[in-house]
């Protein structure tokens, strides 16, 4: 569960989502068991809506993680499209290999190793539809270069701006919390995007590219 939607009411929304199929809930369940930091069903359908609501043929995916998400965007990729999707960490790209086959989206899907900022640097736009969930520490560095690469009329989506509450609090900040401020507020303040801070999980922005 998150930090932000009570428990019983994010239970209650889990329990309104569709059946996931089999291949999927293992993997659900493996992030549960291992400790994944995935972002769990009723976030993932939401990606999943927002991925087709925007007819992305082609997405990028900052943080792979096990292949979660990744399965949620690549099933709502138009016919023909290619999610492309970042990974820091070898082993754990190698994992998220594994489940993208189970989950049969590995032809759609290609994993790239590496910073995330760096390897978006090296990447030519335009995308319909980009994830942001890198390091938080990450987040102000990495958004002029995704804000550059996305169409307009493309959807930015980008986890965990909220932080169990803590961009909220007054007082001293990590530097994390400090990071996903700025990325916020650089968010809301630029004139290309039309933006929303959705409270579910842990906090997801949602923001759509209206101009150049």
């Amino acid at each position: 569960m998150g930090d932000i939607v009570p428990d019983d009411l994010e239970a209650y929304v889990d329990a309104h989502l569709a059946a996931r199929d089999a291949a999927l809930a293992a993997v659900e369940a493996q992030g549960a068991r291992e400790k994944w930091p995935i972002v769990g069903p009723a976030e993932g359908t939401l990606l999943h809506l927002l991925t087709r609501l925007a007819n992305a043929r082609r997405a990028l995916e900052l943080g792979t993680a096990i292949g979660y998400s990744t399965t949620w965007i690549a099933r709502g990729l138009a016919k023909g499209g290619e999610l492309v999707t970042v990974e820091l960490n070898p082993n754990t790209a190698k994992l998220a290999a594994e489940n993208l086959a189970r989950t049969g989206v590995s032809d759609r899907v290609r994993i790239l190793v590496g910073d995330a900022r760096e390897i978006v640097e090296d990447l030519a736009g335009p995308f319909d539809f980009i994830f942001n969930d890198i390091d938080k520490e990450g987040y102000p560095a990495v958004l002029p270069l995704i804000a550059d690469r996305l169409r307009v009329g493309g959807v930015l989506a980008t986890d965990n701006v909220l932080w169990s509450g803590q961009v909220a609090r007054r007082g001293r900040a990590d530097k994390a919390t400090q990071a996903i401020r700025a990325y916020n507020d650089a968010l809301a303040a630029d004139p290309r995007f039309a933006s929303v801070i959705v409270p579910i999980r842990d906090g997801l922005s949602v923001a759509l590219k209206v101009r150049d």
